[in-house]
């Protein structure tokens, strides 16, 4: 492989023994060195194998040229392209958009219409993640020595999936990969040995998975050299699984036997091996450390040899880091990558910096990327804004009409500017629109560096779901109609993800008054209740399975405020800069002074009694 020429054609990806980690900085250094030759392979490979697709043809009309492909196909978002998805879910061929066979669609944690948008994906792009996946170890190995000679507690986990009426099956992009080939007969890496066995993270029974992967990361626990999960969130819950469940795992270790309730066949057959005989003094030693008063700092007591802790807490993670700051015990918190269903985008080449300061490079063989320039405040009359939740103006993001605009080219983004990341993908999206705001923060050779600032139109969100400003309204407007029956008005309603307990959980701030008087009603617990409920059942599929399913997001909460609280919300938000002409009420908060100010002025919280009804679609 020479410098020049880092992929011997385009699209192919690199060999290299994932053990040596010396080639896979080389392997790097060429990818990002090489990026502009990288990025004209990667689009002219898609449009060769695809321009005769239903779906590129009525564009190229058996062009073959990057000008033509720019010119003639639209940018566009996930329902322009939803009516071809669903004709590959419902039986037709994947000829409409991809000339690889689709193999599976990949759900996304965004929705359409309150269901998961699913995004196409093909052999060969389990090989794409499985090469990305093992670039992100020899960055580590950069800034952290002798990660070959312990173990990782990785808490992994499969989610719910559902077959659709052609036969393929439809999951989350990481249940897709931890149940192939290329995760369950992966070779041998001595740089990424788990502490929990494949059949503990394959288990479909999350309680059972999450107890018994823990069990074998605390009999394990002299071994551990790093832990962490996917998510933030995800960590913390198994955190607080760890508060309520430490005393049946200690004895389960004093004793040597798996707890009855360990159903699952395999992960007791696996689980028994690793506990193998009764270990008295590790258990007393665990239950110690668990006994404390204070849990401040239990990652570094428990697992002595920590060196990190892996977990996303960029986006909407953010709000988790001062949690686990408190639980780690001053260790790194390491943001690794960032990858979404419709592709693998990012590397993070300084993985020890501060959570504020992460920047992913995109890797330029991944997929083709382009971007829609998004302005800031005060350039041009544009609004986008940020704003921690107290509003200058109107607190969204303006970007530039796409028909407005020709995109930027990956090496043609420009240090401080902002972005709205579009992709074509090897397994059947064009110039598609992800959704995601970046910011250019800087260069690693000539590859760009990106923060992540948030999602556009996400207003709420505790784990896996996102809630748009819109989706809240139409929650919000069918549960006010249970108390409008009742002679109560609903004048104004603000919101906020409270991540302070474990799960999270969604708050919404309003206030009421009676029809006709401006005194405060009387409030029926059971009315309040089903409000909440109301709500909940109106939010989309993926906030309804991480409440049922996953247990990821608590109780959804409604706190009644007095009279005039939105009014002293307002004289706030001016305070800090808001124009008193301009000024509309945010739909989330996300300021902690302001979030005081209302907390201040409640008179009553009520809670959602059930979960809401959630099964695969």
């Amino acid at each position: 492989m020479t410098r020049g020429n880092p992929c011997q054609l385009p699209g192919m990806l690199p060999n290299y023994d994932p053990n040596d980690s010396e080639a896979g900085m080389k392997i790097l250094e060429d990818l990002t060195e090489n990026v502009e030759q990288i990025q004209q392979r990667v689009l002219e490979e898609i449009i060769t194998r695809n321009a005769r697709t239903d779906y590129l043809k009525g564009f190229l009309d058996g062009q073959f040229d990057k000008q033509v492909f720019k010119k003639t196909v639209p940018v566009v978002n996930y329902e322009d392209i939803k009516p071809y998805i669903e004709r590959i879910a419902n039986g037709d061929s994947s000829n409409i958009i991809s000339a690889e066979p689709i193999i599976e669609l990949l759900t996304s944690s965004g929705t359409s219409g309150g269901q998961p948008k699913m995004m196409p994906s093909t052999a060969e792009d389990l090989h794409r993640k499985t090469f990305f996946y093992n670039l992100l170890v020899p960055v580590m190995n950069k800034y952290v020595d002798g990660l070959d000679e312990g173990k990782a507690m990785y808490l992994l986990f499969v989610k719910p999936e559902t077959k659709t009426p052609s036969g393929l099956m439809a999951r989350p992009v990481l249940t897709s990969y931890y149940k192939s080939n290329n995760f369950k007969n992966r070779p041998f890496n001595r740089f990424n040995v788990y502490t929990s066995p494949d059949e503990t993270i394959l288990c479909s029974d999350s309680k059972q998975s999450m107890y018994c992967q823990l069990l074998c990361g605390l009999v394990q626990r002299q071994e551990v050299l790093r832990v962490g999960a996917v998510f933030a969130s995800a960590f913390l819950r198994a955190i607080k699984f760890l508060e309520h469940n430490w005393k049946e795992l200690c004895s389960n270790i004093r004793t040597g036997h798996v707890s009855d309730w360990i159903t699952d066949p395999g992960c007791r057959k696996v689980v028994s091996l690793v506990l193998n005989k009764p270990k008295p003094e590790l258990a007393d030693l665990i239950e110690h450390e668990c006994n404390s008063k204070s849990w401040e700092g239990i990652i570094k007591k428990l697992w002595p040899r920590t060196k990190y802790i892996e977990v996303i807490v960029t986006g909407s993670m953010a709000q988790y880091v001062s949690t686990l700051e408190y639980y780690s015990g001053g260790l790194p918190l390491v943001s690794t990558m960032y990858a979404s269903s419709e592709c693998y985008f990012g590397i993070n080449f300084k993985p020890l910096s501060k959570p504020w300061d992460v920047s992913y490079t995109l890797i330029p063989n991944m997929a083709y990327f382009e971007f829609l320039p998004v302005k800031k405040k005060n350039e041009d009359g544009a609004q986008y804004v940020q704003c921690n939740g107290v509003c200058k103006e109107n607190c969204m993001e303006k970007e530039t009409e796409k028909e407005d605009v020709e995109t930027v080219e990956l090496v043609d983004v420009k240090l401080g500017q902002y972005y709205e990341l579009v992709v074509t993908t090897f397994t059947g999206l064009y110039r598609y629109r992800v959704g995601d705001i970046l910011m250019v923060t800087g260069f690693h050779n000539k590859a760009p560096q990106f923060r992540f600032v948030h999602r556009r139109n996400v207003v709420l969100s505790v784990d896996t779901d996102k809630t748009s400003e819109e989706d809240l309204l139409k929650a919000v407007t069918k549960a006010k109609v249970t108390v409008e029956s009742l002679g109560i008005l609903l004048i104004e309603y603000t919101s906020y993800a409270d991540t302070s307990s474990i799960p999270g959980h969604y708050v919404l701030f309003w206030e009421i008054t009676s029809k006709g008087n401006n005194h405060l009603p009387v409030l029926d617990h059971k009315i309040m209740e089903q409000c909440c409920s109301t709500v909940e059942e109106s939010l989309d599929s993926v906030y309804r399975r991480c409440r049922r399913k996953d247990n990821s997001i608590g109780p959804l909460e409604i706190r009644v405020v007095q009279h005039g609280t939105f009014d002293a919300l307002m004289d706030f938000c001016v305070s800090q800069g808001s124009s008193v002409n301009q000024y509309k009420t945010p739909r989330c908060i996300k300021s902690g002074e302001a979030i005081n100010i209302l907390d201040s002025r409640v008179v009553a919280r009520f809670f959602s009694q059930k979960a809401p009804f959630w099964e695969p679609v």
